[in-house]
């Protein structure tokens, strides 16, 4: 899998999401304003349709609609719950501003807002009150938010932690914030001053996280941590389980922002974006999640220095 959109000037997807949704796969993405400023947009959400999870084609975008959107949303987190897609996702441009928003879809394609949106803002003195790339995972009969936020003086970025009733429409009084900190903050060099993009899911009564360490193109890498009750976490490792690539691959300047997808069978994939430049474009990937004994091992399906021009067609 190598997939860009090319709808604003130049080929560019961040953030993955993806569920499987009756008879098709969806992924959710962000895409940037307009290479060409006199075109102008603002970063919005692009959604691709795949029936092999390999090959996709762009069928829809989600732009701003409500106030706290107007300057962009972006970084989604996807879920299907009761046969409808919620979709959480950050508004964009807005510093210590930014929060998290809620819309649901009967198609996968058209959403609905939630009219409380922004649903949910951290809030101590641990906190700017800032939350951005939002992950939502299903947890003993609660829906469980994982976010990024960053330190008062905006300068680590770090994770935390929200719940709300499975059965409630998740609106801004649903959620609780559990605890008064960070659940996971950098401390191993290759992290340096950002933990975001949390991705969880459970396997044998655990919960297992992988996350971005650093900010984009220090290089970002992925790490993994894991759970006995999701809130206290313990790395499984000092070192990325996803590493940036070599000089000259195709994601060398990065792997990072991941997603954890199971499908139907039990496999596990996760899905992250790369690039070689700097960030002047952006690429999505995926790999398998395979596990030795209690560990979980990353087997990339694309390492390679060049690869086919990905199709994405512009919405």
């Amino acid at each position: 899998m190598y997939f860009a959109d090319v709808d604003r000037g130049r080929p560019f997807a961040k953030d993955p999401a993806v569920v499987r949704f009756r008879d098709r796969y969806l992924m959710y993405y962000s895409i940037p304003p307009h290479i060409d400023a006199e075109k102008g947009a603002t970063w919005a959400i692009g959604i691709a349709e795949s029936r092999d999870l390999t090959n996709w084609t762009k069928v829809g975008k989600l732009l701003p609609a409500d106030a706290c959107e107007a300057k962009g949303l972006c970084a989604p987190g996807a879920i299907v719950l009761d046969g409808k897609v919620h979709l959480f996702y950050q508004s964009y441009g807005n510093w210590v501003e930014d929060a998290i928003c809620h819309a649901v879809s009967e198609d996968g394609v058209h959403f609905t807002r939630n009219p409380t949106n922004p649903i949910f803002r951290p809030r101590g003195d641990w906190t700017c009150g800032r939350a951005i790339d939002a992950d939502v995972i299903v947890y003993e009969n609660k829906l469980w938010l994982y976010y990024a936020t960053r330190d008062p003086q905006m300068k680590r970025q770090m994770l935390g932690v929200a719940v709300a009733p499975v059965g409630s429409d998740f609106s801004r009084e649903d959620w609780v914030q559990l605890g008064n900190g960070s659940i996971l903050e950098p401390s191993l060099p290759w992290e340096k001053d950002c933990i975001e993009a949390p991705a969880v899911l459970e396997r044998n009564g655990r919960l297992w996280m992988f996350y971005a360490g650093a900010y984009n193109n220090e290089p970002q890498q992925i790490g993994c941590a894991v759970s006995d009750d999701g809130v206290h976490w313990e790395r499984i490792s000092e070192e990325p389980v996803l590493p940036n690539g070599a000089p000259g691959t195709w994601n060398e300047s990065e792997s990072g922002h991941p997603f954890v997808f199971v499908d139907d069978d039990g496999t596990v994939y996760l899905f992250f974006q790369g690039n070689n430049d700097g960030g002047k474009t952006w690429y999505l990937s995926k790999a398998t999640v395979e596990w030795e004994g209690e560990l979980p091992v990353i087997r990339p399906d694309l390492d390679r220095r060049s690869a086919e021009t990905p199709v994405a067609g512009a919405l």
